[in-house]
Formats: C-alpha cells, structure tokens, sequence
C-alpha cells in the first residue's frame, strides 16, 4: 500500500477544527460524577497459573451504570511495595484475553491493569468475559453504530466510562502507587486511553498506539476500511442522518479528548495505516497540549511498530516513574 494521506511535513502541522458540542465538559462531567457514585466495591481474586515470575488477580470493578467489568491485574511475582501501574485497553473486537499474552510490563516491573471491553471479545485473540446490558435502536454490525442516534445511548460513553473507573479501580488497589499511573492501548486501545486522559486527573503518563476514534469526519469519509465503514454502511441506509450521528460522534472524538488530558504523552503512527489513517492521529497528537512525541512508522500500515513501539513506551514511561 503506498503512502495515501497527507506528507510527513503537512502531517507535523496538521490542526483541524473539528466538531466540538458546547456542552461536551458538562456532559462528561455528569456521567463520570453518576459511575462514582456507585461505590460498590472491588472484586478481587488470586488466579492459580503456570505463570511463576508475576501473580495474577482476576478483578470485577463498576464501570458505566455500576455495570461489572472484568480486568486482569498481573504484577512481578513477591510484590510487596506499591508500583507504578499501565493500565491498558485492547483493539477492536478483542477481549482482555489470558494473562500469559499480557507479560511485558509485570517484567519490567509495573502493576499491569488490562481492561476487558464490554461487549467485545469475539473477533480474535482469546476472548472476554465482559457484556454490554444496554441496548441500542437500529445499527450496523459491529459497535460504532450503536446508539448512534442519540450521545446518551452510544456505545462509547459506556466504554469511555469503564476507562475512567478502570483507572479509579487500580488507584484503590494495594499493589499499586495511586501517583504513577498511566494509559496505554493500540487502535481501539489507543482511542480509550485518549479518552481515559482527557477525563482522568493527575496521569502520569498517555500511551496511545496508532489510535482509533479520531477526527470521525475525516476518518468516515477518507478510509474505506472497518470500523468506520461501519458508519458509512449506517448512514447508507439512513439517508439525512449525517448531522444527528456527526453531532453524536463529537462527544467521543479523541481529538477533544486530548485537548483535554495534562497526561505525557507518546503517540504513535504509521503513514500506511488505512484503518486508522495517519492524519486522523496526528490531528489528535497535535492537540495535545501536554509534553508530547510521536513515533513515525513510515513503511508500516496499522500493526504500527508492534514489539518495537513497545520497547519505545518502557524507555518513555522509565522516565517518568
């Protein structure tokens, strides 16, 4: 796939005005304020493994409307003082899947936080164990069109809700240092982690990776991929509804979100990246008004940097901790 979206130097300059509602702080606001109010506490539990260098709990925390989610947490084995913590969100379709695919950061000596996503898990990887109990008027398959029609009904307001409670979560957990942690996903991962950080206080540290959800009107209208064909195949069918679902998007466009998040942050992007088009990232990066740098995968699509960019993150994140 040859390089399709802006030149490397437009892309460092990039800085769209994007669809903002003026009620965008009042609304999130609102609906972080009503899943703390649910103070239900934490399900906690040692999970038995052939894993002898790190322990695994297997974790039940309120999200969105109190509703249960599901985390691993794994952390270096003989942990007796509090550490620095990742707490991480997965791709598109996936799950929290099993503990010994998540190893990296117990190895390197951090409480590491992974967050099932409701409703998710049966696309790939090894699967989830947390659903979605709300329901939602007429989508496309998949989840970017559910509850489209209205911001207080769509799917990623409870999503982003879980992220924020996931971070509230592993602040109350003993093995963790509440002062230092940090966010970090791929793709879908990588759009949760914005948001978690644009609607998380006292962050040290934001991680997302070739993020997914940013800029939807551009993203909608310039890749002809999944997810966000999801949204041209809704608004194909009903036809006039761009202005309502647009409208709706922007309450979850990671370009806000990151205006907002005072976190560090290491992005990352790749120009032959068709799912998650390297503008879309960059107009997100370039909004970010805290210190920040952006891994440039010039010859990759939307795997990104993989293993690499990992070992990018450790030496950014030591830094800071």
């Amino acid at each position: 796939m040859p390089r399709f979206d802006l030149s490397p130097a437009e892309l460092q300059t990039y800085l769209p005005v994007v669809r903002e509602p003026d009620d965008f702080d009042d609304f999130w606001a609102a609906t972080i304020a009503g899943a703390r109010a649910d103070d239900r506490p934490l399900e906690v539990s040692r999970v038995e493994s052939p894993l002898r260098l790190v322990e695994v709990f297997d974790v039940t925390f309120p999200g969105f409307a109190g509703d249960p989610v599901k985390a691993w947490l794994i952390v270096p084995a003989g942990t007796t003082e509090p550490l620095p913590a990742v707490v991480e969100f997965v791709g598109y379709g996936g799950g929290r899947g099993l503990p010994a695919e998540k190893l990296g950061w117990a190895v390197a000596g951090y409480a590491h936080f992974v967050m099932d996503t409701r409703g998710q898990g049966s696309m790939w990887g090894a699967g989830g164990g947390t659903p979605d109990p709300h329901g939602s008027g007429p989508a496309a398959t998949g989840v970017m069109t559910r509850g489209i029609d209205d911001p207080e009904d769509y799917y990623y307001r409870r999503v982003f809700t879980d992220a924020v409670r996931a971070v509230d979560a592993v602040r109350s957990l003993p093995q963790v240092d509440p002062s230092r942690v940090s966010v970090t996903g791929a793709s879908q991962g990588g759009g949760i982690a914005i948001a978690a950080a644009g609607l998380s206080e006292g962050l040290v540290a934001v991680m997302p990776d070739v993020p997914f959800l940013c800029h939807f009107e551009r993203a909608i209208g310039f890749t002809d991929t999944d997810p966000y064909q999801e949204v041209v195949r809704y608004l194909a069918v009903h036809r006039g509804a761009d202005e309502r679902v647009f409208d709706t998007l922007s309450y979850f466009d990671g370009v806000n979100f990151a205006k907002r998040a005072d976190a560090a942050a290491l992005y990352s992007a790749a120009l032959m990246d068709t799912i998650c088009p390297p503008s879309t990232v960059f107009a997100a990066y370039n909004h970010h008004p805290a210190p920040k740098r952006i891994e440039v995968y010039t010859h990759n699509g939307h795997e990104g940097g993989q293993a690499h960019q990992w070992q990018v993150q450790a030496a950014f994140l030591a830094d800071r901790v």
